[in-house]
């Protein structure tokens, strides 16, 4: 019997507020432990928490961009549960009364574009931080430094099917967050997390089988491992005459296996009931339409733009909004020189090939986009080749400088005049006696080869179109 996954994920986006949630705490990050503290987020008796007004709306745009629809009344509720990092013993959070509800998400599969409902985004604030003692040290201590960091959670609908799909998912969240600018989204710093409920049963059926849920994922690639392990696991289970336990289970990347963590808690058991300290959250439908009016454009709007303006492709433009940096760094240099396909082909190959080998992204480029444009300007002109485009581009990411300069100071301008071409043709031809038999008995792709030695001699600066065209003419002649 073939079996098929069920997947919803909870996503934790922290918003990117200068202060707390419910205090005026600062939310940056890698401060000493227990220094961005106070009263409010320490949970100290007779405190008071007070809302702040750019989460709420971060919190707003970020719904909008997931399609979602806002509710104009939502409510602040107590999630409660005993843990050493929750200061007040509960968690101020949103439950029956959410902020937004009912959005979904576009995600590109092989088999294509695959919608992932969105059941509700809700406002919370974050937990401290467990550090546990390692060696010697046998203690366990707390940070509370982001105990009140503000935190959108985002639920999906079971509507996932492959851990392929579930990375494809959290990268386009990541992203879309990235360009409203309401996060920065880095799972390395905790700032977006990723609870996923899992479970599996017979292809076809709609009955959905008894789910676990995983934690301790922080990065794309083992959200995917993970949800793999755990699904072949259940699988194995099932097959061998077991049941699936509804449990949580931590993900265990050294030994690339999930790991029983406690059995599920059900939501009766965090008896949750509205925030007393917190009326509830109430939006005027102006408010909503501000936060929507001041969205920038979205990165499938953008795709769907570039394809239709710049004549790419669904993959190229993919690529280039991949990001709101990379999609602006590349309009600026097709707004400098417009051809936008070359543009795009240095953009994605060349630039991005170096900065990825260097796990840096395109804010850190050493080329502007400008430079980009003039040096496919020099190419289209014939001042250079293409091959020596690259040497340029070379030059200019390790060096820096202006590839017009660059292209007089090396002396790397292309030949275009056909008599100084010619006599390397000959030269070639009078070298390779072999190969011009070949061609003379009309084995002609060796013309290639020809070519190359031409381009050797020249060191690159020849006129290619040029140096196969005397070539053949050459060689045709010879035929007579």
């Amino acid at each position: 019997m073939g079996y098929e996954a069920v997947i919803g994920l909870e996503v934790h986006v922290q918003l990117s507020t200068k202060s707390k949630v419910f205090c005026s705490c600062s939310t940056e990050f890698g401060a000493p432990p227990n220094t961005h503290v106070c009263p409010v987020c320490l949970g100290m008796p007779g405190s008071l928490p007070v809302l702040n007004k750019k989460a709420v709306e971060y919190a707003v745009k970020a719904a909008l961009a997931l399609n979602c629809r806002v509710n104009l009344k939502s409510v602040f509720a107590r999630k409660n549960y005993f843990y050493p990092d929750l200061p007040k013993g509960y968690q101020i959070s949103q439950y029956d009364m959410p902020l937004a509800e009912d959005g979904y998400i576009e995600i590109e599969t092989e088999k294509g574009s695959k919608r992932i409902r969105i059941k509700r985004v809700h406002m919370e604030e974050d937990a401290g931080k467990n550090i546990h003692g390692e060696g010697d040290d046998p203690f366990s201590y707390v940070d509370l430094n982001r105990a009140g960091v503000p935190l959108i959670e985002i639920v999906s609908e079971p509507d996932i099917s492959s851990p392929e799909e579930a990375r494809l998912y959290l990268q386009k969240l990541r992203t879309i967050m990235r360009y409203i600018g309401v996060s920065n989204a880095d799972m390395e710093k905790g700032e977006l997390r990723c609870d996923a409920n899992v479970s599996i049963r017979p292809k076809g059926s709609d009955k959905l089988g008894t789910k676990t849920e995983l934690k301790n994922m922080n990065s794309f690639r083992h959200v995917q491992r993970a949800l793999e392990y755990e699904i072949e696991r259940q699988i194995s289970v099932v097959e061998e005459g077991g049941q699936v336990e509804q449990e949580t289970r931590l993900w265990n990347p050294h030994l690339g296996i999930t790991e029983t963590m406690r059995k599920k808690e059900e939501e009766h058991d965090y008896r949750y009931f509205p925030e007393p300290d917190l009326v509830p959250l109430v939006l005027t439908e102006q408010f909503v339409e501000n936060m929507r009016s001041e969205l920038p454009e979205l990165p499938d709007e953008k795709k769907k733009r570039f394809m239709d303006q710049y004549g790419l492709s669904a993959y190229d433009s993919e690529v280039l909004c991949s990001s709101r940096e990379l999609a602006d760094y590349y309009e600026k240099a097709v707004s400098a020189y417009n051809n936008p396909k070359a543009i795009a082909n240095w953009v994605m190959v060349e630039l991005l090939g170096r900065l990825n080998k260097e796990s840096k992204d395109v804010t850190q480029s050493p080329i502007k986009p400008e430079q980009v444009a003039k040096l496919v300007e020099l190419i289209d002109k014939g001042t250079i080749s293409g091959k020596i485009g690259k040497q340029v581009f070379d030059i200019m990411y390790k060096e820096g400088g202006d590839p017009e300069a660059i292209v007089k100071e090396k002396g790397l301008v292309q030949i275009t005049d056909a008599g100084e071409i010619e006599k390397f043709v000959d030269e070639v031809i009078a070298e390779c006696p072999e190969e011009v038999q070949k061609y003379l008995k009309g084995k002609t792709k060796v013309i290639g080869y020809l070519v190359g030695q031409v381009m050797k001699k020249t060191k690159g600066k020849a006129n290619p179109q040029l140096v196969n065209k005397l070539l053949r003419e050459k060689l045709e002649g010879m035929k007579g």
